[in-house]
């Protein structure tokens, strides 16, 4: 049965809550930074703008505690013109339709798998992610899986443009996560990343998947023994293949 064509229980409201991170879980990269490459690129002026700010807001992405300051300089430079959320979800349609290849070659198969079989469970899955929630919906469509709650990153006008209002990461995506409703303890949480901690550490079964080499003795150190440190198919990450 081809995932399109897969029906799935009706979700109990006490169903086992289970949380996917995006990038680098079940898509290979970042979704947000080839969206915004790609509105920054749509016009001369806009590069040349991002050209100009990025030695004041590049340096500042590389941190945590600044890296929301400086994706926001980014965001503004490729959305100068546009008045809000609904111009700037009209563009991510317009994004992902035109690089529908692209996208679909990045969205990993064995993440979809226990992506799709905790929903053939009846578990209460959630995406967590740092992106615009519309953009990880529509990549979502392309496997049929659109109607998955995403919780992510709120936008709203800023300067002219389209700036972040709250960043959906770190200790804000539990936040953001308790304010959509799920606030059941989870079960199971997936993630790649070590700014999703709070995220992992929540969890009565973190799952690592797809981390930077790097990250992986700490992941080690900080979550429970036994831990499983996977590999879902991302060239160039840590963790263990999964055959």
């Amino acid at each position: 049965m081809s995932v399109a064509d897969t029906r799935y229980p009706v979700v109990r409201a006490d169903a086992p809550l289970v949380v996917f991170d995006f990038d680098h879980t079940l898509y290979d990269g970042d979704s947000g930074s080839h969206l915004f490459l790609w509105l920054i690129r749509r016009s001369v002026w806009r590069s040349l703008l991002a050209l100009l700010i990025a030695p004041l807001f590049g340096p500042l992405v590389a941190f945590l505690p600044t890296r929301r300051l400086g994706i926001s300089g980014f965001v503004w430079a490729g959305t100068v013109g546009l008045h809000g959320r609904h111009d700037l979800d009209a563009l991510i349609d317009q994004y992902v339709d035109a690089h529908r290849e692209q996208i679909r070659k990045r969205l990993l198969p064995i993440a979809l798998e226990v992506f799709r079989e905790h929903r053939e469970n009846g578990d209460r899955v959630v995406v967590a992610t740092g992106a615009p929630p519309e953009l990880a919906r529509a990549i979502l469509a392309f496997v049929a899986h659109e109607d998955v709650p995403v919780v992510g990153t709120e936008v709203g006008p800023r300067l002219g443009g389209i700036g972040p209002g709250r960043h959906c990461h770190h200790q804000m995506k539990m936040t953001m996560l308790r304010e959509a409703g799920f606030d059941s303890p989870m079960w199971k949480a997936y993630s790649d990343s070590s700014a999703d901690l709070p995220l992992l550490q929540a969890a009565a079964e973190p799952v690592v998947v797809n981390p930077k080499h790097g990250r992986v003795r700490m992941f080690r150190e900080v979550l429970p023994a036994g831990t499983p440190i996977l590999n879902w198919g991302c060239p160039g990450r840590g963790g263990d293949p999964v055959q």
